[in-house]
């Protein structure tokens, strides 16, 4: 059965590099299942949660205003700002992660994929940024700051890095929800 499902996963991520010749109007769907591949692929990387790392649980505030995107361009943008700061986080000092690294490639690999076909697809359309999506991607950016802070005030430790697993969950899992609603 694990088989079965890692065998999808890469099927759905082998398939992103051919995405960029697709519609990008149909990028909600891929970008779905893609996500839901990501966040396997993120659980697959580690265990549970060690007990030693209860104690240094930390609470990073995700900027809310990304929820209430409505229109799909805006969600690209702050989509591919998302992806591109998770994939920076996770090719830091990764050495004290306790981490399959099979998974953890095909996590870092999924992401980059995913990155590059966004940003095929806000080429083709070759707008500013409103002030909106600026504002939000600049919080974006301030709450990943903060992120990376931690890994290096924490001297990217085990427990660290897997605080940073739960929340990038907790990231991809906003993404899945904007992505639901905007599909609708």
């Amino acid at each position: 059965m694990t088989t079965f499902c890692l065998l999808q996963i890469s099927l759905v991520l082998l398939c992103t590099t051919k995405i960029s010749t697709l519609d990008c109007n149909i990028l909600p769907l891929l970008q779905n299942k893609v996500i839901q591949g990501s966040l396997h692929l993120l659980n697959q990387m580690g265990q549970q949660f060690p007990e030693q790392c209860q104690s240094e649980k930390m609470h990073f505030k995700f900027p809310e205003q990304f929820l209430k995107l409505r229109q799909k361009e805006n969600a690209k943008v702050e989509i591919q700002e998302i992806l591109q700061q998770t994939f920076y986080i996770f090719t830091k000092n990764l050495t004290l992660a306790a981490w399959d690294g099979r998974s953890l490639e095909r996590f870092q690999n999924g992401l980059n994929q995913q990155i590059e076909h966004l940003e095929a697809c806000l080429i083709e359309k070759k707008q500013p940024y409103s002030r909106s999506e600026e504002i939000i991607r600049l919080k974006l950016k301030k709450y990943f700051q903060k992120i990376d802070n931690f890994l290096k005030h924490k001297q990217y430790s085990l427990c660290s890095w897997e605080i940073i697993r739960l929340e990038i969950r907790r990231c991809l899992q906003f993404i899945d929800k904007v992505i639901r609603r905007l599909r609708n």
